[in-house]
Order: structure tokens, then sequence, then C-alpha cells
């Protein structure tokens, strides 16, 4: 499926972009070939060094490969923004739609701007975050709670793209914010145990006052999640799966939670499950769920969640294109929302997967988050 779009999306370019220009039939016959290539580079690099979700060759190639998929990516959207607009136009005047369409200067300044905004978004796909600093009240926490700091870290993604010295800045970062509570929302990895026992390794100076939680994402599963979890206990990492801890602050309760991921279907392992994760747990506790993908926040909202924290989504990496993950997500892709009384905050997340290092105004952080009591009514 994945394979699929991209040719589609190659062969959409070399159709309105390649095609166009003013060279020999035989090299827009190699430019549509290399244009290809990059497209399924994903494919080349799965079957010749790794897997799909991580790829072992170095960080550089990484980044270079992601800036010409992004290139591609950003020109394909640039041509269907301007293909509407010259049909929109066409509808209203034949010549200037016409003209819209096939105006060659035009379609070289969207292939100078492609190549551009991709470098600009690997470069901010690859700088360590930003701290995105928020208030969240919620309805049943005690007063005496009121101020209790968390920091949300998720999608890490440790490879060859973000090695050791990127993780040991994130973990710098979030231990110099003295917290509370480090809650991390999924996808720590891409790759073995063996692949990233050194750029693991920073998350073991992970400090909070009550402790590091941490869930399981998609990509855990997609490489020997049965192996990483021994890795990530080892860390000081307390795996919240289909389970529960108590947290007591000044003497009052809150309830941390976490699931597993649906991508546990096809190992048959089991499936994210917050009846289960909640059994046994205080009725008049606020809860805090761990849910990787924001999906399913209605029914979480029903079962008594007060917060949940997710990931999944990197934002949609891509201002104007996030609408397409929002619209795979339920309408959640960025941000905090109000579902059904619960809070739901979606991270932009810390880092993303290399085989697509983009970032374009839906910038990564580390997520800083003061939990708020309501009002005192006098």
């Amino acid at each position: 499926m994945f394979h699929g779009v991209t040719a589609f999306i190659a062969l959409y370019v070399i159709g309105r972009f390649i095609w166009p220009l003013r060279v020999s039939t035989l090299s827009k016959c190699v430019l549509g070939v290399l244009l290809l290539l990059v497209a399924e580079h994903h494919l080349i690099t799965r079957n010749m060094f790794g897997s799909m979700a991580s790829p072992e060759i170095p960080g550089e190639v990484l980044m270079a490969l992601g800036w010409a998929f992004g290139s591609l990516i950003v020109l394909a959207l640039l041509l269907l923004a301007r293909d509407v607009l010259g049909l929109l136009t066409w509808l209203v005047s034949r010549q200037r739609g016409r003209e819209l369409l096939r105006n060659r200067r035009l379609n070289a300044a969207l292939g100078i701007l492609s190549v551009g905004l991709a470098l600009l978004g690997v470069w901010q796909s690859i700088r360590v975050p930003d701290i995105k600093s928020i208030e969240i009240t919620l309805a049943h926490l005690p007063q005496e709670m009121d101020g209790l700091r968390i920091v949300q870290l998720t999608d890490l993604h440790a490879s060859r793209l973000l090695q050791a010295p990127w993780m040991q800045a994130v973990v710098d970062k979030t231990n110099a914010l003295q917290p509370d509570l480090i809650l991390i929302t999924g996808d720590l990895v891409d790759g073995s145990p063996q692949a990233r026992a050194n750029d693991v390794q920073p998350l073991q100076q992970l400090r909070a006052r009550y402790g590091v939680f941490a869930i399981a994402g998609n990509h855990e599963y997609y490489v020997d999640y049965v192996r990483w979890l021994p890795v990530f206990e080892q860390l000081g990492l307390q795996m919240l799966l289909n389970r529960h801890v108590l947290v007591t602050h000044n003497g009052g309760q809150l309830v941390v939670a976490g699931i597993t991921d649906k991508a546990a279907a096809p190992l048959r392992l089991p499936l994210p499950d917050v009846a289960t994760a909640l059994r046994d747990a205080p009725e008049h506790a606020p809860v805090i769920l761990l849910s990787h993908r924001p999906i399913g926040a209605v029914a979480n909202a029903r079962q008594g969640v007060d917060l949940q924290l997710s990931g999944h989504t990197h934002g949609g990496q891509i201002l104007g294109a996030h609408l397409l993950a929002q619209w795979a997500n339920q309408g959640f892709v960025s941000g905090l929302y109000d579902v059904e009384g619960m809070q739901l905050y979606v991270s932009n997340g810390t880092g993303l997967w290399n085989g697509f290092p983009i970032r374009l105004g839906r910038p990564a952080e580390i997520t800083q988050i003061t939990l708020r009591a309501p009002a005192i009514q006098h």
C-alpha cells in the first residue's frame, strides 16, 4: 500500500513536472527513473539494509534520502495546489487557466522551492526540540495535587538518524525541568536491541520525583518487541502495558495507566484494553491514560479517563498536509482537545521516523505539562 502510494506520487510529478521540461525524451526518461527510485527508496533499503522501520545505513545517507524524498512530497503538494487553482481558474477563464497549468517558469519555481523547503524540513526534524509548556485543568484533580509537573516524551524513534548524542540532549533538557513524572507515550525505538544499544542508553539517566513510565507504540512491535521489554525495564522505564500505578502527591492520589498498541494483533500479543488497565483503580482518583494513538479517545473518556496523552501523528509533520493525518486519526492530530469532558493532549512528537525526516510548520516538542485543579468557587 505504502509503496503503491509513493509510486503514484512519483508518476504524478513525472507527468506534471518532468514531462513538460524542454529537454530530450531520453533526459526525461532518466529523470523519471531517478524520481521513481527516490519514491521507492524505502523498498530498496528494506531489502538491502535491514528493515523499513530502521535501515542500518549512515545517518548522513538517511538525511540525503529524506531530503530527496521530502523534495518529491513537497513538490507533489505544490503541484497539486497549482493544478487545483488552475482548474478553478479555467472554470472562469479557459485561457488564464491553461496559462497557469502550463506555466513552465512557475513549474521551475515550484521545483526550486520544494528542494529548499525539504532541506529546511530535514534540519527541523533532526534538531533537538524546544520545550513546550502547557497547563491542563482536570475536573477531578484534588486541590492538593494542583501544580503537579509532568514531562511527556513521545516518538523518540532512536535510529541511525537520531542517535545517542541527540538522545542525550533530549534527556538533559528533560531532567533540567525537574519533573514530578516523566511519561513516554510510545515509539521509543526503530531497530533491534542490538542495533540500538548505545542509542537508548541515555534514557537510563531520566529522573523524575515519582518515576519514569512508558508504553509501547506501533514501532516497538515492528522489530523485536518481546526482547525490547526487558531492555526498557533495565533502563529504568516502568512499562504500563494494560496496567496502572498509583502516584501519591501531597496526600492526593493519581492513577497513571497505559495500554498496548493495536500493532500487537499480527503478533498475537495483548491488544489495548483500557478496562484491564484500570481494573481495581480507586474510583475517585483522577486518571491519566497513556495511549500511543489518539484514536479511541471518545471511548476512553466514557471509561472515566480524565487526561489522555498520545503521540503517533508527529503533528502531521507538514502544515497543510497535516489534515491527512488528522483525518486518519479521528480528527486528532496536534494539541489539546476536550473530548466529552476528558482532556486529550496529542504531542507533535519529540523525534520522528527516519523514513520521512521532514518537519515544516509542525515542530517537535518536549512537553512540560502542569496539572491544575479547578478553581475553588467562593
